[in-house]
């Protein structure tokens, strides 16, 4: 985070807004910049990919759903904005560390013991430490004692929109994001890989809200796409990984997306319309198979 700060510091904190003697490495300057920094950031990638996949990606057809909620997108984009400057506050205290130098963050790919091969292999490892964190975080906020106190509101969104991927209670939001922030302070990581993961972050967890379903047939039972995660909303119970299946089939929770067997969201909608039990955009009557989660 110190590579955003110091763009920040020379191009418009240090001419434009902070006065001149005060210095920029001061603890109290470094923690309001990084407040201002991250709360903005948050925001142009949630707001902006969000919209990208809303507009380009999302298939319009789901809001047909029975379960897709009135001013659902507004929600949303409102329930998000709320929560995430509540989310930036401890986030930016694990920045903050980064900054002063707890971390094991390093600049130069010589600073690597293995060189480029260490910056792929921390890659990896990247992803397959947070996909086996936020597994068993998620499952621990499905919990019957902690599911109403912060999971809950995410899974007012059964059928999710790219904007539902940041819709979180601050608590949920948090803790579902601390593996990302928590590895660069365990393992090496090369600062420039560390943004390009961050922002890789931001865009997978819209990814697998925006109601496409195609996975390449030979990665189905692997990828967790937006197939498997709509399931998760619907059926609450199951498909609690990030990017991958391995934990879900481990922990005994992974579910076949039922929008690749014929029986998901878009096979609902069509055999409502058939039946004439759609009113507009809005159903008449019961869901069958997909279960209301109180």
């Amino acid at each position: 985070m110190d590579l955003v700060l110091n763009v920040a510091d020379y191009y418009v904190l240090t001419p434009y807004v902070y006065p001149s003697s005060w210095p920029e490495d001061e603890a109290l300057r470094q923690i309001i910049s990084l407040l201002l920094l991250t709360n903005l950031g948050a925001a142009v990638l949630y707001l902006g990919l969000g919209a990208i996949s809303y507009f380009f990606i999302f298939d319009h057809n789901l809001m047909k759903h029975p379960h897709f909620l009135e001013n659902q997108v507004w929600r949303e984009i409102k329930y998000a904005m709320t929560s995430l400057p509540w989310i930036s506050i401890p986030t930016v205290a694990l920045f903050f560390a980064e900054v002063r130098g707890y971390s094991k963050l390093y600049d130069n790919v010589s600073d690597s013991p293995l060189g480029w091969p260490g910056l792929f292999l921390s890659m990896i490892s990247f992803l397959l430490f947070t996909d086996m964190c936020i597994y068993w975080i998620h499952r621990f906020l499905h919990h019957k004692l902690i599911y109403k106190l912060f999971h809950k509101p995410h899974h007012l969104w059964k059928i999710p929109t790219p904007f539902a991927s940041h819709a979180f209670h601050p608590v949920d939001g948090f803790m579902q994001g601390l593996p990302y922030h928590i590895y660069p302070f365990l393992f090496p990581l090369h600062k420039v890989l560390y943004l390009a993961l961050y922002i890789f972050v931001n865009i997978w967890t819209i990814s697998i809200h925006d109601g496409d379903y195609r996975v390449p047939g030979g990665l189905i039972t692997i990828i967790n796409g937006s197939a498997h995660h709509t399931d998760h909303h619907l059926f609450f119970d199951c498909n609690y990984g990030q990017y991958f299946t391995l934990w879900d089939r481990l922990g005994g929770s992974y579910r076949h997306p039922s929008a690749l067997m014929g029986k998901g969201p878009h096979d609902l909608i069509r055999k409502l319309q058939a039946e004439g039990k759609l009113n507009g955009d809005r159903a008449k009557g019961q869901v069958n198979g997909q279960r209301e989660v109180t």
